[in-house]
């Protein structure tokens, strides 16, 4: 199974797709394990948000037969699934009738380091800052050039993550993932209601935490407050949890809470 179109296999797209032209859609990440997508429910809940979002006409029980049907022919992977608004005319104006087009990609296991899990990383200080749009904040659209520039600016094997802010200098989230500071026993994680991704592994890992009786705490993030937290990690829902050791010239120790998430985290994508 490499690539399905509107559920039939497929190794090609309209030139007039929407998402290609403007980045018109949404997308999904989504691990799967002995044929099943793990956190299917979370991913699908944060889709048809982003679908009502972008009043982007897509129906939702077929997205998850269809994924489930990708999955099984999948076994063990990353199973990706973008949804577009769909071919389109040219100019801006979106087709209120047009129906969003699906696709499903299925590719092997990501082949992380294992010492990033065991050891921690080091993440790159992006100076790539996020945009302000609180009309897409939090959304996962295909409008990720932020991302590609901040990725752009590190080519070693010494950092496997960056740190982005966004115009105001706040800590928002990494390129690929999200952030979270440990402080007297409690989880931070940064407000998305300006611009970043809620991930939904940082929704789990706020669920859990709340279910376990963790303080967590939602909120800005200056930049100078990284130095004052006890433990920092990140987050996403195909490597689960990575501790964060380094940023420039800050370090911190892969602590307790930490490693307690990382287990939970690891239990559902290994379930």
């Amino acid at each position: 199974m490499d690539c399905w179109v509107d559920g039939q296999p497929a190794d090609a797209l309209s030139l007039k797709d929407r998402g290609l032209a403007y980045g018109d859609g949404l997308f999904e990440t989504i691990a799967v394990r002995n044929g099943q997508p793990v956190l299917l429910d979370r991913h699908l809940a944060r889709l048809a948000h982003g679908c009502s979002r972008l009043a982007l006409a897509a129906d939702q029980p077929l997205i998850r037969s269809e994924l489930q049907a990708c999955a099984a022919a999948l076994g063990d992977g990353v199973l990706k699934l973008i949804l577009t608004r769909g071919d389109g005319l040219r100019g801006y104006a979106p087709d209120p009738s047009a129906q969003a087009r699906r696709i499903m990609q299925g590719s092997p296991p990501a082949a992380y380091p294992a010492v990033h899990g065991e050891q921690g990383v080091r993440l790159f200080p992006c100076t790539t800052r996020l945009s302000r749009q609180p009309l897409l904040a939090g959304l996962k659209h295909l409008n990720r050039l932020e991302q590609v520039l901040a990725r752009a600016e590190w080519q070693d094997t010494e950092h496997a993550e960056g740190l982005m802010l966004d115009q105001a200098g706040r800590v928002i989230e990494g390129v690929f993932s999200n952030l979270f500071l440990v402080r007297d026993g409690g989880l931070i994680t940064a407000d998305l209601k300006r611009c970043g991704v809620a991930g939904v592994m940082r929704a789990e890992i706020l669920f859990q935490a709340e279910s376990l009786g963790i303080p967590t705490q939602i909120t800005d993030i200056p930049l100078e407050q990284l130095q004052w937290a006890d433990e920092v990690f990140v987050c996403n829902s195909v490597y689960g949890v990575w501790p964060v050791r380094a940023c420039a010239a800050l370090h911190w120790p892969v602590g307790p809470l930490t490693r307690k998430l990382q287990s939970i985290a690891r239990a559902l994508l290994d379930a």
